[in-house]
């Protein structure tokens, strides 16, 4: 035994060779935290003292190879200093290094994801053989940082700058027939004979069949590209990557491409430290604060629906009340992923667009190579549509997804609660109306719940599950489940009108029709909210959702929270739907909508909107700077998200800021509303609140913001 610790071993094999290998115990992965930073330069100490060691091979116990760096870790981290933070990196770098410079040749054998830190650890191995069924990649720009393990110092000179900057600054990880082809690793393997084809590696290096000093020193120095050749490689990535990631929105790519221009012409310990530094400057944006609290968040609410789903029944079979696009999503859904599912209707045309809807979509996945034709035709096999209930006698849920009419759903549940089991769950996937209220009609009130699913369903990954007052836990413990197995995330809330998303998501629609009551544009505040992050500015978004929709929702907001979204005026959304204009749907709302080349809906300027909503603008029209209408629409949105946690709607912030993002495509890079006023500070959020508190009660600071300002509190830990 060379080295023995509770994250690493190195043990001797056969002929010299060591097998030092991360073992996390009562872990579930390997990862680089304190602990295994600590031992992985005490494994190097003794690495460099041991003189019988002819070369080694870097395995993993786990399933995973190595996740990457602790990320729980980051957030205490990242409170330091740029220039601790950058001593931190470069110390955690001298263990590499003095690895990488260790007197003998070392594969890694890369079993499973190898992420992060992962594949950096990979990189400072003279070859890397790799598991058929393993992954690999730098993930960290999705954090808001980027590699700092010496990844991409290494990664240049292993792969070329062009790959290099494609794989840092997109993040996505390769599969191993595609990291071969870059060159990222040596050889591909069967799992099962991983170990072996690395250990044969390290003997053809050991008996100078291979050359691995040559291997090594090509990461030791300047990349080997004249000046035109980078300029052209640096220009070319930094065209792509800039067309997809906006700079000042997330600036990991953009700072870690700078720091690769400046160290491709240094050897390697001067290139790590432009790399540390560079890396450093990234761990002090905001957006990398917020990003690393979005993963954190999302951690959180996986092990949430965890816990709800303990008391689930087991789902055997689902089935879906209502055809058409909506019921035709859910049921890909389920059916793509493994699970059984009746499509019912009460008109065969409905049944039709259902399964047309499934069609497409599961086509759509054939001809990008990710479904083969007969996989598709398994996956449509489960999917029965029926016009009775006749099949409905075994079903373990239903999801009644009719139109958003209480009296039709009331019926249409009580109807099939007389048809089915006595443990079945019914699932309503309405958007606004009352669980607690629907479920009146019913015998079993228990065994009911609310299941929201967002438009469309193969892409929205969000699900908000309702307790209505009577619904039991073992009813949301299964509709938990259902959701988890169906590859969505759910969010358990309670009900009121509007659930959590579209509770918060009206009064942002009312701050935008009083912007527009008062003289604002529409294309304007558009632009404005998109450059702020939003995917899609408020005319836009509710063209998309139907401004019958709209106005349906606003109806029921108005009647559950007059005092705040109940306006004394007819607004622009109101007034463009008396008119018949409808968004996307029937082609003009705010914008109209012309087919593009791909056959998809293009927005373009139409005058007359301008001429209609002068009959709801006020004459003395106001103009507004930029900021004023970010101020107010976002002020809308987080007071009310600060409500739902003031009222018990949503459990935790880390909840409600990924609902946000997940259901209404808040921006990723701001964190979530609660982020969003953390970084801001509540006192200055406060002070905001009382700027616009004239403008009425949706400006008006919650009490909990102005309780939190009394405390010092903030909704996430700072430290």
């Amino acid at each position: 035994m060379v080295y023995q610790g509770n994250r690493i071993t190195v043990t001797m094999l056969e002929d010299g060779i060591a097998n030092m290998q991360y073992n996390a115990e009562n872990e579930s992965v390997n990862k680089f935290d304190t602990e295994t930073n600590k031992q992985f330069a005490e494994v190097v100490n003794a690495l460099e003292k041991a003189d019988d060691i002819k070369g080694l091979i870097v395995t993993s116990s786990k399933g995973v190879f190595i996740a990457g760096a602790d990320i729980t870790e980051f957030v205490a981290s990242f409170k330091q200093s740029e220039e601790e933070i950058k001593e931190w990196v470069i110390n955690i770098n001298d263990a590499f290094n003095r690895f990488e410079d260790l007197p003998f040749p070392k594969v890694a054998a890369i079993n499973g994801a190898a992420m992060g830190g992962g594949c950096e650890m990979t990189l400072v191995c003279e070859y890397r053989v790799m598991s058929d069924k393993a992954i690999i990649g730098l993930p960290e720009t999705q954090l808001g940082i980027f590699p700092g393990f010496g990844g991409t110092v290494r990664s240049t000179r292993i792969i070329g700058i062009d790959n290099a900057l494609e794989l840092i600054a997109t993040g996505a990880p390769k599969k191993a027939l595609d990291a071969l082809k870059l060159g990222l690793v040596d050889a591909t393997v069967a799992a099962d004979d991983l170990q072996d084809a690395a250990i044969d590696l390290v003997k053809k290096c050991i008996s100078g069949e291979l050359d691995w000093k040559a291997k090594r020193e090509e990461k030791l120095v300047p990349v080997k590209l004249n000046q035109l050749e980078q300029a052209m490689a640096f220009n070319s990535a930094k065209g792509m990557i800039f067309a997809k990631a906006n700079p000042k929105q997330y600036p990991a790519p953009a700072l870690a491409i700078a720091a690769i221009e400046k160290h491709v012409n240094l050897p390697r310990d001067k290139a790590i430290e432009v790399e540390a530094a560079g890396f450093a400057k990234a761990a002090k944006t905001p957006q990398a604060e917020s990003l690393v609290g979005l993963f954190l968040s999302d951690q959180l609410v996986k092990k949430l629906a965890k816990q709800h789903s303990k008391q689930a029944h087991e789902i055997n079979e689902a089935a879906v009340l209502g055809a058409g696009i909506m019921g035709g999503g859910i049921a890909y859904q389920a059916a793509s992923k493994g699970l059984p599912i009746i499509m019912k209707d009460i008109k065969s045309e409905q049944l039709d667009l259902g399964m047309n809807e499934a069609s497409k979509l599961l086509g759509k996945m054939v001809d990008r190579g990710k479904m083969t034709a007969t996989k598709m035709g398994e996956t449509l096999s489960r999917i029965r549509p029926t016009l009775n209930y006749g099949d409905f006698a075994e079903t373990d849920i239903v999801i009644e997804a009719v139109v958003e009419n209480p009296n039709v759903k009331r019926a249409v549940l009580k109807e099939v609660e007389g048809l089915v089991k006595d443990d079945c769950i019914l699932a309503s996937n309405t958007s606004t109306i009352s669980i607690t209220f629907l479920a009146e009609a019913l015998e079993r009130p228990e065994n009911f719940v609310g299941m929201h699913f967002f438009n469309p369903v193969s892409r929205m990954p969000l699900v908000e599950v309702i307790r209505g007052e009577k619904s039991s836990e073992e009813a949301i413990s299964t509709t938990v489940a259902l959701a988890t197995k169906m590859g969505k995330v759910p969010v358990v809330v309670n009900d009121c009108p509007g659930f959590l998303v579209n509770r918060v998501l009206f009064p942002y629609f009312g701050a935008f029709d009083l912007l527009l009551k008062q003289g604002a544009d529409f294309a304007h505040v558009d632009k404005v909210m998109e450059k702020f992050g939003w995917p899609m500015g408020p005319a836009y978004l509710i063209d998309v959702v139907g401004l019958d929709t709209g106005v349906h929702g606003a109806e029921v907001m108005a009647e559950g929270f007059p005092d705040r979204m109940k306006p004394d005026y007819k607004g622009a959304i109101e007034l463009l739907y008396e008119n018949k204009r409808l968004g996307q749907k029937n082609g003009v709302g705010f914008y109209k909508y012309e087919t593009d080349k791909r056959g998809k809906p293009k927005k373009v300027a139409d005058e007359a909107t301008y001429e209609l909503l002068k009959a709801t603008t006020d004459s003395d029209k106001q103009t507004f700077e930029d900021q004023a209408i970010i101020d107010r629409t976002m002020l809308a949105f987080c007071n009310e998200t600060v409500r739902c946690l003031e009222d018990n709607i949503v459990s935790t912030p880390s909840e409600a800021d990924m609902a946000m993002i997940m259901g209404v495509g808040f921006p990723p890079f701001r964190g979530g509303p609660c982020r969003y006023i953390d970084q801001m500070g509540l006192d200055n959020y406060l002070a905001l609140c009382e700027k616009y508190a004239h403008l009425g009660k949706a400006y008006e600071a919650p009490q909990k913001i102005r309780d939190m300002v009394a405390a010092g509190e903030t909704f996430y830990a700072t430290a």
